[in-house]
């Protein structure tokens, strides 16, 4: 089975499913008190969307489509990268607030 056969029985709602259970186990680690975990996972959630989004047709991306494919992508890596970064760097002692 070829990548094209694989992308043309995708359901609509594959694409998109994928991506919120990505982003309900960040928020469910989040929720746990691991908010670094949780939010590795929601960034990387907007990575895929942005993965997926460069490789589907708008009419297979469906839910994930907002605006031209190219501004999609960027809006959802740059989004992705920052929380990525921000969730990996941030320590205990470096956020306080007095």
């Amino acid at each position: 089975m070829s990548m094209a056969d694989l992308r043309s029985r995708l359901p609509a709602w594959a694409p998109a499913a994928a991506v919120l259970l990505i982003a309900a186990a960040g928020i469910v680690r989040v929720l746990t008190q691991h908010w670094r975990e949780g939010g590795v996972l929601l960034g990387g959630a907007l990575l895929v969307a942005a993965i997926l989004r460069v490789l589907l047709t708008p009419e297979q991306a469906s839910l994930l489509v907002v605006r031209s494919r190219f501004l999609d992508a960027v809006c959802y890596t740059g989004l992705g990268a920052a929380m990525v970064f921000l969730a990996a760097t941030i320590t205990r002692d470096g956020l306080i607030l007095t």
